[in-house]
């Protein structure tokens, strides 16, 4: 037994730091680090160099869910509200009309293209239309690419609050599959307790947790990162056993509570900065072990096809009805449909079929797998060129965040 654990030490630190490491050549490729991080885990999984056999989706969907939290409270409490107030509108249109309609036509095109029926091929559309702040913020800062005024918020703003919404949709479409008899009501009543229930309590419970903070008069400075980490894991409980959405709750209360500030701030931030980056490192190697890259081959051809639609029809169709509205001239919109990079949370979400048992499950996953990792290699290399052939100039801001 203790041999096993000081193996299972020597292994992932091992990988950890290996991880760490490739993270200046992925500045020089543009290519984000965490699709180098999910290399190094096929690479050292049972297809790969390592033969270390890992097939564990449970465990790779409670690992995933614990470190999206984590990093979704680190991404709503690195976010000022000075940033989200101009552009909360087209944010939020993005992250819920926006990502329907890209699971619709994402699922209306693989039903067409591949032997999926159209509910089947509309979870995997839910599974990937959400983007990744970490994909797109690592590339534009590998790219030195630097946007104009307000978009590097609006993306982040979008890449932080479309990952509730895709969630809850996977969820209905599982609960369709698996029970046909659902009727439309109960969907809706699903959805919309799914969504109220996580707002509310993840505005109520950032209220609580910065009165908790600021009133507690500790002598241990080092107990209140621990403490907002014990409490940005109970938002997502209490919510989930609520029946609301975890996820849009831990990301409304990291939210909330940098509105004012709070004991210890600058500290309390920089820990769950921390904190999202050692997650984000650990989810990416489970998942990267998860892959097995021989079932890859068989399915590249649909999934390159798949990832091109989203990249070059779904994705822009989705943006310029949901930003109809908006301020952003045409050219604005254009990069912000092309900087929609995927990442971990489609491949998180992709575990939820094989645990529920739907009948496309390992397909789905595969086809999921190969879309977040083409879509970052495709979108983010050519991004500084895009946006020269927009005629979009940069912004002197610093993209520091």
């Amino acid at each position: 037994m203790s041999s096993t654990i000081d193996l299972l030490f020597i292994v992932y630190s091992g990988l950890v730091i290996l991880s760490i490491l490739t993270i200046k050549l992925s500045n020089r490729l543009g290519i984000p680090s965490l699709v180098l991080f999910l290399g190094i885990g096929m690479l050292a999984g049972s297809d790969g160099l390592g033969g270390i056999y890992f097939d564990n989706p449970a465990m790779v969907q409670t690992l995933g869910v614990i470190a999206l939290v984590l990093i979704l409270f680190s991404g709503g409490l690195d976010t000022e509200w000075r940033w989200v107030r101009p552009i909360l509108w087209d944010g939020l249109a993005l992250s819920t009309i926006g990502v329907l309609l890209t699971a619709v036509l994402v699922g209306a095109f693989v039903s067409w293209v591949h032997e999926f029926s159209f509910l089947e091929g509309l979870l995997l559309g839910a599974i990937v239309s959400s983007t990744d702040a970490a994909a797109v913020f690592m590339v534009l800062k590998a790219r030195n690419a630097k946007l104009p005024g307000s978009l590097p918020h609006l993306l982040e703003f979008e890449s932080g609050s479309n990952d509730p919404m895709a969630v809850v949709l996977t969820l209905a479409i599982i609960q369709l599959l698996t029970n046909p008899a659902t009727s439309v009501s109960e969907l809706a009543l699903f959805f919309t307790m799914q969504m109220a229930v996580g707002s509310v309590i993840g505005i109520v419970m950032g209220e609580v947790i910065r009165r908790v903070l600021n009133t507690l008069e500790l002598e241990l400075e080092g107990i209140y990162p621990v403490l907002s980490v014990a409490l940005a894991l109970l938002t997502y409980g209490l919510t989930a056993i609520m029946h609301g959405s975890g996820f849009l709750a831990v990301y409304l209360a990291g939210l909330v509570l940098r509105r004012k500030p709070f004991t210890y701030q600058p500290r309390i931030v920089r820990f769950h900065d921390e904190l999202a980056w050692m997650m984000q490192i650990t989810m990416f190697l489970i998942l990267g072990l998860q892959v097995f890259p021989s079932r890859l081959v068989p399915i590249a051809w649909v999934g390159l096809l798949m990832s091109l639609y989203l990249i070059v029809i779904a994705r822009p169709v989705s943006v310029y009805v949901a930003l109809a509205l908006s301020r952003l001239d045409f050219r604005q919109k254009t990069l912000v449909a092309w900087v929609g990079l995927r990442g971990a949370v489609p491949i998180v979400l992709a575990t939820f079929p094989l645990l529920a048992g739907v009948k496309q499950a390992d397909s789905i996953f595969d086809l999921v797998f190969f879309i977040a990792v083409t879509s970052v290699l495709l979108q983010g290399p050519p991004i500084p060129l895009i946006t020269r052939l927009l005629n979009i100039r940069p912004a002197s801001a610093d993209l520091s965040k």
